[in-house]
């Protein structure tokens, strides 16, 4: 289909410094969980999204020297010339398609304390960055940077211009943001120092200045220099020169890069969840930079919508639009729209599963695109499958794995039949999807009908619950069972273990609200599942006007959350929505009037009053169906929650791979490894 002329806009070329980017579709640096240790995995990942039509892409945080090792987190480096080739690897992929490749050249400071190199963390002023999460914190402290230290810092960023100029890149970046050095730097709470980099904003600038201009003349002019900059911190302080300290310091800079990348402060409004912000949350924070320099400006905002990025342009707040999580959950999102498809962009849901697989320091995964990280291991790509399907398949479930798997299933070219038992397809996402802020994870269901609508070989069948012999009797050749999982209404024990069912009356499970038991308050909500479902059933109680209290047997509200950002936006909610919170405390007994709470390591007891308790804690899957059918059927495949329950990301994950494996041999996964500085340099002579 031809592309609709008012999207036209974004396909305009865009000149960064000496470099011309082809639209306007640039992939900001991300965290991918990759790094040199797995050159080839990276560049496949990277690289898809160059194929699919993003004109820039680019690497996570990359090193520029020992001293900033951001370990057990993964994290790329420029050291030496066996890193210089791992990253070629992907300058490579980028440029066989046409994309220019762009490097984040980071320095952590403070924030970066070489747990594994025992290099001294550097800061400005001594100032250490005293984190809550657990992958961060530690018992280190920087030292406070001398002359020296600022000279070998500006070398450093030198030294790896050059390196990755060698490996390819076109875009270097200095990187002042999201609490590192640079950026330290640039903020008074971390820079109290006297010198000429410390004191007035028009001295706190001068060591970004300084690393501009040293990673421009490292490289002769020959490649781009950006800045990504944090501005959140920045635009809330007063200026006695401008309306904030954020429009001070980029009027002081407004010529020094060749662009400019706009960001916030901190993750979780950096990379906030959809069901904290909407699309384009960021634009209050970065709107006014384009009014102060000439030079292009690249933000974020979880852009889905292309009347969103066209409106972000022709408004003066963006020249080019950045994607992080929309490239990982449709890396062809540009070529889509370049095609006349935007229809078939498969949207960001916001859930930030990728973000918390850097958090677990694996490769990156995502709900929507179970490609994503298995371009190279497995060979798979998010829009091709092979058509290599023979015959005939019955997927029983229409939840995220039964879509999932059905969608993959068509595009192989098997004859399929999608069978639900309910009126509607979706599982657990036709409920999870109406609690607070959740809707736009629907988007799950919403992509896989609306491509499994347009396939002759795929036929839907709603309301249709089927039994083992309804199975056999249909006679396909294979069958995909996708039943999901169930909750439980067990408690735990101060281990968090969980133990028996609490019988007793008004005891529910999110399977109960889910099915409309009318629950008469108040309510206790007790959560030791810690993902987002006991903090949203608590503020779903909330919005029904029952006093709700929310019981965890961990530290903190939704504790896994702080993996996707979500953590400190859920006790903002709950404190918004008058919901008490109790930590570090487990449910032992419920009598129908009242809850009795024990402190998990000291046993200390207290009874709270509740007219109804909710527990959010153990799932479990298997499927009857499924155990009838495993002894006689040649061909039956259990997967999704009722295989293993856990997030949707895992469901949708599962639901592909056994689409892609059916009636295949299956293939030994390809195991990537990094390049050594014994294979690159040539080996010195024994001394004589």
């Amino acid at each position: 289909m031809p592309r609709n002329p008012r999207f036209d806009i974004l396909f305009d070329p865009v000149r960064i410094g000496p470099k011309t980017a082809k639209n306007r579709f640039f992939q900001v640096p991300h965290a991918s969980g990759m790094t040199n240790a797995n050159p080839h995995v990276r560049a496949a990942f990277r690289g898809m999204k160059a194929e699919g039509g993003w004109a820039v892409v680019s690497t996570g945080a990359c090193s520029v020297h020992p001293s900033s090792d951001d370990s057990p987190f993964p994290f790329a480096s420029l050291w030496d010339e066996a890193d210089v080739r791992a990253h070629a690897v992907m300058t490579e992929a980028v440029h066989a398609h046409g994309a220019l490749a762009a490097v984040e050249l980071w320095h952590g400071g403070a924030a970066a304390v070489n747990r594994t190199t025992r290099h001294t963390p550097l800061s400005p002023s001594g100032v250490p960055w005293m984190a809550t999460h657990v992958g961060f914190m530690s018992s280190a402290r920087p030292r406070v940077m001398d002359a020296g230290d600022i000279r070998d810092l500006i070398r450093w960023h030198a030294e790896a211009a050059v390196r990755a100029e060698q490996a390819g890149f076109d875009i270097l970046y200095v990187y002042a943001g999201m609490g590192y050095l640079p950026y330290q730097f640039l903020l008074s709470d971390y820079n109290h120092r006297t010198d000429a980099y410390g004191g007035s904003p028009r001295n706190r600038v001068r060591l970004v200045e300084e690393l501009i201009d040293t990673v421009r003349e490292a490289t002769g002019g020959r490649c781009a220099v950006a800045l990504r900059i944090s501005l959140q911190e920045l635009r809330a302080r007063p200026s006695e020169s401008a309306p904030s300290e954020a429009h001070e310091v980029i009027g002081l800079l407004k010529d020094a890069p060749d662009l400019f990348d706009v960001k916030m402060d901190y993750s979780a409004t950096d990379c906030a969840p959809s069901r904290f912000a909407p699309e384009g949350s960021h634009e209050p924070v970065v709107d006014f930079v384009r009014t102060i320099t000439e030079r292009p400006v690249v933000g974020v905002g979880r852009f889905t919508s292309p009347d969103t990025m066209v409106s972000m342009v022709r408004r003066g707040v963006l020249d080019l639009i950045g994607g992080a999580r929309p490239s990982i959950a449709d890396p062809f999102l540009p070529a889509k729209i370049a095609e006349g498809r935007e229809d078939e962009i498969r949207e960001c849901i916001g859930c930030n599963i990728c973000i918390s697989s850097w958090h677990d320091g694996v490769w990156v995964r995502c709900t929507q695109n179970p490609t994503a990280g298995e371009e190279w291991r497995h060979g798979w790509h998010p829009e091709i499958v092979r058509r290599d399907g023979e015959g005939s398949v019955l997927v029983v479930g229409g939840g995220p794995a039964g879509l999932e798997a059905a969608l993959t299933l068509g595009r192989r070219g098997f004859k399929v039949v999608l069978a639900e038992a309910a009126r509607d397809f979706g599982g657990r996402l036709l409920w999870e999807t109406r609690l607070p802020g959740l809707r736009q994870w629907f988007r799950v269901v919403d992509y896989r009908l609306g491509q499994l609508r347009r396939m002759p070989n795929v036929s839907l069948h709603a309301e249709s619950e089927l039994g083992a012999d309804e199975v056999r009797e249909f006679g396909a050749d294979h069958v995909v069972i996708a039943t999901g999982a169930r909750w439980t209404a067990n408690l735990c024990g101060a281990n968090e273990v969980p133990t028996r069912p609490l019988a007793a009356p008004r005891v529910y499970t999110p399977d109960d609200i889910a099915r409309g038991a009318r629950v008469e308050g108040p309510v206790v909500v007790f959560d030791f599942d810690n993902y987002y479902m006991g903090s949203a059933v608590a503020e779903h109680m909330a919005a029904q006007g029952l006093a709700t209290t929310y019981v965890t047997s961990a530290g903190s509200a939704q504790s896994w959350g702080i993996m996707t950002n979500e953590q400190p936006l859920v006790h903002q909610a709950f404190r918004k929505a008058g919901i008490a919170c109790r930590t570090l405390q487990i449910v032992e007994d419920f009598d129908g009037e009242g809850v009795t709470l024990a402190q998990i390591f000291t046993g200390e007891q207290q009874v709270i009053p509740a007219r109804s308790l909710i527990v959010v804690g153990q799932r479990t899957g298997g499927s009857p169906l499924y155990d009838a059918l495993r002894e006689d059927m040649r061909s039956v495949v259990l997967t999704g929650d009722a295989n293993a329950p856990g997030a949707i990301a895992h469901a949708v994950y599962q639901g592909h791979r056994a689409a892609r494996e059916i009636g295949l041999v299956p293939q030994r996964e390809r195991r990537d490894a990094p390049f050594a500085m014994r294979d690159i340099a040539p080996p010195r002579e024994a001394a004589e």
